[in-house]
């Protein structure tokens, strides 16, 4: 079942991929893809609900002209899906582990683990602005758009930025570690996040397991 929301004149494709009892997992996507139509097999082992939200400009979501894109937007996403499901375990890929971090740190209470897997788009802008010219295409915009994959593709990550959202997730989220890494990957910012003493590095199984239980 999909459940659209509004959400800065944007509608957002929230996909339900399995019911039941319990506190729900919400899946974010990588850059550029989208939500899976079933609940994909290393997260099966989630004993409770499933959900996978599409981003702006990803799958089933509106593609909005002209682009704009920023993670911070992205975070407003993850969040108007929080309002509806209530406290959750985030798990992201890519881009979405990047945003499962902010909306951690945005929404410490609510978000009750985040997992930060590997995927397309982990890696981000670096630290430093560089040039950037995006073209529109012609016609009617189609997901993923094309102004999303350039722009967070390009979207800077300085480490003591992004640190700072995991340090804040730790100091208000009431757990030790609120944060897991489980991607291979180490771009600078996932380095330094996965430093931190509040940070587990750990699998995608072992993470899910132990949130599983709070």
């Amino acid at each position: 079942m999909t459940i659209f929301l509004t959400h800065n004149r944007v509608k957002l494709a929230l996909h339900h991929l399995r019911p039941g009892p319990g506190r729900p997992l919400l899946h974010l996507h990588a850059l550029g893809e989208q939500s899976p139509a079933h609940v994909p097999a290393d997260l099966d082992a989630w004993p409770g609900p499933v959900f996978a939200l599409d981003f702006t400009g990803h799958g089933a979501s509106t593609v909005p002209g002209g682009g704009g894109y920023t993670s911070e937007v992205l975070m407003g996403d993850a969040d108007a899906a929080l309002q509806l499901i209530g406290n959750a375990t985030v798990v992201g890929r890519g881009l979405g582990a990047h945003i499962a971090l902010l909306i951690a740190a945005g929404r410490p209470q609510q978000v009750r683990g985040a997992i930060l897997c590997d995927g397309a788009g982990l890696v981000g802008g670096g630290d430093e602005p560089g040039p950037l010219v995006v073209r529109g295409v012609p016609g009617k915009p189609t997901a993923p758009d094309p102004f999303a994959l350039v722009e967070l593709a390009s979207d800077l990550r300085p480490p003591d930025y992004v640190v700072r959202f995991a340090e804040l997730a730790a100091q208000h989220s009431g757990l030790a570690q609120p944060i897991a890494v489980a991607a291979k990957a180490r771009p600078d910012w996932l380095k330094a996040v996965a430093g931190l003493p509040s940070v587990a590095v750990e699998s995608l199984e072992d993470a899910l397991c132990r949130f599983a239980s709070l």
